[in-house]
């Protein structure tokens, strides 16, 4: 790959020389010399290679490819190949050769061969002790996005019809990863990645390699076994039956239309053979269907017992959960539990009986002296007559006119002069009292 683009380099990458100098430059020997610079050039340097290797999505680089993405006006970072041991030494990168060394060797015996890149660098350098590779060459491993990319792998064959059963063919899976995996080494990386993380295994069957994924996101995958080839081999057959019936029904029809084309230049025998290799053809298919059916009848079969496999071992599991819940618990014990609560309860009710029938002070009464008493009480209240207004029986009028309104007024007013003229002769006496007495 050529030169990062500009948007993905940090802003002082093309205005302030100074700094990019002093980026440019090595790393001192030792960090204790200016820890301070050596840890500012180092932060920069290792967030810029992390997010490269993030944005372009390869979970493989290398010392050279990154001093060609990162050249600056004909100059490349000196201090690249101390980023990158720390790194290696932080985990956020590894080695490839290391990576796959840790993997099973059962699968690095057929996965060599396939690889593209120098497949025996890697198993030289682990043979021989010493890296035959130069330093600007060697293959690294992006960690953290090889597990994800791995992950991704695992959930889009998930969510694929190729998750009807755990075995697959390699092949299929290489097809169905292809948006995914940009080369075929990354696609083997990322299933190295999922056989160390113990989801997948693979075996080789007549010289075709198949892989078994763990039936859940969080399961482990179990060792392969011959109901699982056997499976596999029934899927590959009924695959092909349906393939050669496909065949067969366009050839049946191509005979068809043979046939038609000879009837209408009149060549009556050629239409015959032609009616005659099409019935041949439609013979063929029925009895490819027939086997066919008998294929898928034993597969659903065998799907269905191992969804009765999967119920049973629930129920043994919820059987042993039930079994150690109620490990202590008995039929005696219980009826014994029961005569135990009735009996506190009847204690209980005796006791509250006997603090209810407590007197204090002689205060105690019989309960049928208050009854007596009750009753004259309601008899008394029955007998008195409550003194209430009579119910008016007048029906309401209909609503006062203006004319009506303006009479009352003028009632009210002569009333109001009246009291008006009483008012001052009876408040005389005491004025003149009031005056008397001053």
């Amino acid at each position: 790959p050529g030169p990062a683009p500009a948007g993905d380099l940090p802003p002082e990458w093309e205005t302030d020389d100074e700094r990019m100098a002093f980026l440019f430059s090595a790393f001192k020997q030792s960090r204790e010399v200016n820890s301070t610079e050596w840890d500012s050039k180092m932060a920069f340097w290792v967030g810029l290679v992390l997010a490269r290797g993030r944005r372009r999505g390869a979970v493989r680089t290398c010392l050279r490819e990154l001093q060609n993405g990162f050249e600056r006006r004909g100059s490349v970072p000196l201090g690249l190949g101390t980023v990158l041991r720390e790194l290696l030494r932080r985990g956020k990168l590894q080695r490839e050769s290391d990576f796959m060394a840790s993997v099973d060797s059962s699968w690095i015996s057929w996965g060599v061969g396939v690889f593209i890149l120098k497949p025996l660098k890697w198993t030289l350098s682990s043979v021989l002790g010493d890296s035959k590779i130069p330093e600007e060459e060697e293959v690294l491993i992006y960690v953290e996005l090889l597990q994800e990319k791995a992950e991704e792998v695992y959930r889009l064959y998930q969510g694929s019809a190729l998750s009807s059963h755990p075995v697959v063919a390699l092949s299929e899976l290489r097809s169905l990863c292809a948006s995914l995996c940009p080369d075929e080494r990354t696609f083997y990386l990322l299933l190295l990645q999922l056989q160390k993380e113990k989801r997948v295994t693979i075996l080789e069957q007549n010289g075709e390699k198949i892989v078994k994924f763990a039936r859940g996101l969080h399961a482990k995958v179990s060792p392969m076994n011959d109901v699982d080839i056997g499976v596999y081999q029934l899927m590959q057959s009924e695959q092909l039956l349906s393939q050669k019936v496909e065949s067969l029904s366009q050839e049946a029809e191509k005979c068809k239309e043979d046939a038609r084309s000879a009837c209408r230049a009149g060549k009556k025998q050629l239409a015959l053979r032609c009616l005659k290799s099409k019935r041949r053809t439609e013979r063929r298919i029925a009895e490819l269907h027939s086997k066919l059916d008998a294929v898928q009848g034993i597969l659903d079969r065998i799907y269905a017992s191992q969804t009765d496999q999967m119920v049973f071992n629930a129920y043994q599991a919820g059987v042993g959960a039930l079994k150690l819940s109620m490990k202590d618990v008995t039929v005696e014990r219980a009826e014994n539990l029961v005569d135990q609560i009735q009996e506190l309860c009847d204690t209980q009710d005796e006791v509250a009986q006997t603090l209810a029938g407590v007197g204090i002070n002689g205060l105690e009464m019989d309960s049928e002296e208050l009854e007596k008493e009750l009753d004259s009480l309601l008899q008394d209240s029955s007998k008195d007559s409550l003194d209430l207004p009579p119910v008016p029986q007048k029906v309401l009028s209909a609503p006062i006119s203006d004319a009506e309104l303006e009479a009352e007024l003028e009632q009210l007013s002569v009333s109001a002069g009246d009291l008006a003229q009483k008012t001052p002769s009876a408040s005389s006496e005491p004025k003149t009292a009031l005056g008397l007495n001053l």
